[in-house]
């Protein structure tokens, strides 16, 4: 198959919040991946950051690693300081084999706030802004070519790239050639956009995908009641494909439909006390399983 299933560990261990599964070991984490099914997974704090180190433990399980963020800061710090951390980035994802880097911008985000609210309070970013995001995203997109890899931007809750409209601007002022686009259904969802629609927009820029689902009662209430990202995160806004509102069989038909290839990542932040990530995760992996095989048979 050209499409692969990979897990987030931030289901075990949320490095936004430490204190939510921080319990919870590295090793465990990975075994409960490849338990439940996965082929790969995205890299948290509590991974060995050597490659040699971080590769005896998963070639073991049947791992790989797909992905992992970084924290870019182009609209608020010089280009420079940027660069120097996304080559040391890039360097060691080239070296576990991952083809693809998770870019989201840091600069002015509220989502590490705890008590600030993330409709009410969510950044914007000036002209200059936007035109130093653009120029610093397509120098990261050449950098990262130069190891035959690509920079898929994450739009993500509490950022000055959240919105459809706002990613449509960060699009059309990037280099199509070198600035891609990561499609994760829960950040947009939670924001009050149309995944479905927003998919056939951008389709020809994505080149990774985070599946996670929402509960819409608990994304109504973070409006409402003004939480911030981290409260909602808490509050269980977050939950795995099958377990929210998102309909999936329509995403999973489309993206089938439109020859996807790459991985799809199950990224769902919780309080593993409260969500079992073995469990949640094992839940999700048997419902997408059984979407995309019966998607298949209907196609023979």
């Amino acid at each position: 198959m050209t499409i692969k299933f990979a897990c987030a560990p931030i289901a075990w261990t949320n490095d936004d919040l430490p204190e939510l599964g921080k319990e919870n070991t590295f090793e465990q984490c990975i075994s409960e991946m490849a338990l439940a099914g996965y082929q790969g997974t995205e890299v948290g704090n509590k991974y060995p950051r050597d490659p040699e180190v971080l590769k005896s433990y998963l070639e073991p399980r049947n791992l790989e690693v797909a992905s992992a963020w970084f924290s870019a800061f182009l609209t608020t710090k010089p280009y420079e300081e940027t660069k120097k951390a996304f080559i040391e980035h890039r360097d060691f994802l080239h070296a576990m084999g991952a083809k693809v880097i998770v870019v989201a911008e840091q600069g002015h985000s509220i989502q590490g706030q705890m008590d600030t609210p993330v409709f009410s309070k969510k950044p914007t970013f000036t002209d200059e802004e936007w035109d130093r995001l653009a120029c610093g995203l397509n120098k990261l997109g050449e950098l990262a070519l130069e190891k035959g890899m690509k920079i898929v931007y994450h739009h993500h809750m509490g950022t000055g790239v959240q919105t459809t409209a706002e990613v449509e601007k960060l699009m059309e002022m990037t280099d199509p050639e070198k600035v891609f686009l990561l499609y994760d259904t829960g950040h947009l969802v939670f924001s009050g956009e149309d995944p479905i629609a927003f998919y056939k927009k951008f389709s020809k820029r994505i080149k990774h995908i985070h599946f996670k689902d929402i509960r819409a009662e608990k994304q109504k209430q973070s409006k409402e009641e003004e939480w911030s990202f981290l409260k909602s995160v808490f509050q269980g806004t977050f939950t795995v494909p099958s377990d929210g509102c998102i309909d999936f069989e329509t995403i999973i038909d489309m993206i089938l439909e439109d020859g996807y290839e790459g991985w799809i990542v199950v990224e769902a932040e919780q309080d593993p006390a409260l969500a079992n990530p073995f469990l949640y995760h094992k839940k999700a992996k048997n419902f997408m399983d059984m979407l995309i095989t019966n998607k298949l048979i209907a196609k023979k």
